[in-house]
């Protein structure tokens, strides 16, 4: 991890200091609905955060959740609620370039509420990056890559809708893998639904399937064979995730590689997961992790332990999703590429100018700080009343 304290002078450094954080709800439609194991969404909602520096420059960040607190236990009110009772103070008149010094004050404040915590460390280093004309890239150790292999997630349960879907992100060279969402109707759909889905893109695109930990064990021993067959190449979090010790039994006789995402939030959970051979792959969240540094730390055991990484989502704006890319770009190995597609299942989005996805990859934006702007106009739209 590199130094997370900038040498900075002394009259730069009282510019720096944190003036204002203001929080804001918005729900912004999608295109379709998009359906979970355990919830659907046709607006998603996030908080957006503006912490403006006592030199005038603000950075902004974003928390956004899945269907309120059924992902985790996190809802956007009460994101909201943390950041503005406690968070929140615990940063005002502390100098902004300090982050594990903040990261340290908000974990003395409120315990967990991981995804309020990501949301004010990414406007932390946006207004910093701002300030000094350095992306958040830079801040975080420098870039390894500045474009990343992108899926699309077919989620909508239709069958013929989600192979139609996919011959046009095919077509239009935006996705060539696609991640199936699985675990809402039972295993017998599911694997009926995949084989369709798996012989109209044979040869043409890679899919894995998330069932969101719908599946038992017993469940997950009798479909796993279907979906090897099938060519699937990765299958995430079939097991609930407090029954690590289930998906070290599943990896052990499994042909498909699993990826492990609601079991990992911390790095310490990262470990006991490592320690376990519970996982083949683990996906990478800024809401689960509290933040750019707790990824690269997360990131870090991974490596450590042989296990690859994954950039995962929660249909993050281009607020959020840029904030992921940035997180990513230093890492040296990012295998199995990132998911942050969730800007084009929206409506509209809250930037002004939208991140580019070309020929089955998404890129960094240019620019300091996050390198996308906050679009006031759509943020007074889709602000909730």
């Amino acid at each position: 991890m590199p130094d997370s304290t900038i040498t900075l002078p002394a009259d730069l450094r009282r510019d720096l200091a944190v003036a204002t954080i203001q929080t804001t709800i918005v729900d912004v439609p999608t295109v379709r609905r998009h359906k979970l194991s355990q919830t659907s969404v046709t607006a998603q909602s996030y908080v957006i955060v503006e912490l403006r520096l006592a030199n005038g420059v603000t950075g902004i960040g974003e928390a956004a959740t899945l269907g309120g607190p059924r992902w985790s236990e996190e809802s956007v009110e009460g994101i909201k609620a943390t950041i503005d009772t406690y968070l929140a103070p615990a940063l005002i008149g502390e100098h902004a370039d300090r982050f594990a010094a903040a990261g340290a004050r908000m974990d003395a404040a409120a315990k967990r509420n991981n995804a309020a915590k990501a949301a004010l460390e990414t406007a932390l280093f946006d207004a910093v990056g701002r300030t000094l004309g350095l992306p958040v890239a830079a801040l975080l150790g420098g870039v390894v890559r500045n474009r990343f292999p992108v899926l699309w997630t077919l989620a909508s349960g239709d069958v013929a809708q989600e192979i139609e879907e996919a011959e046009a992100k095919l077509a239009a060279r935006l996705h060539d893998t696609f991640k199936v969402k699985i675990g809402a109707l039972t295993p017998q759909a599911d694997l009926a639904r995949l084989r369709r889905l798996a012989a109209a893109l044979e040869g043409r695109a890679n899919l894995i399937v998330d069932a969101n930990q719908a599946w038992d064990e017993t469940t997950a021993v009798r479909c796993l064979p279907t979906l090897a067959d099938l060519g699937i190449r990765l299958v995430e979090q079939p097991l609930p995730a407090w029954n690590v010790p289930g998906m070290a039994r599943l990896r052990a006789r499994s042909a498909v590689p699993l990826m492990a995402d609601e079991c990992v939030f911390s790095p310490q959970e990262m470990l006991s997961v490592a320690q376990a051979a519970a996982a083949d792959v683990v996906s990478l969240k800024l809401v689960k992790h509290g933040g750019l540094m707790n990824l690269q730390r997360v990131a870090s055991v991974a490596e450590a332990a042989g296990i690859g990484l994954y950039g995962g989502c929660l249909l993050e704006s281009s607020v959020g999703a840029a904030a992921h890319l940035h997180a990513f770009a230093g890492l040296r190995d990012l295998g199995w590429g990132c998911e942050h597609f969730g800007p084009q299942i929206l409506t509209d989005d809250l930037v002004t100018e939208k991140l580019r996805f070309a020929d089955f990859h998404v890129h960094l934006p240019d620019g300091p700080g996050i390198g996308v702007t906050l679009d006031r106009d759509k943020l007074r739209r889709y602000a909730r009343t």
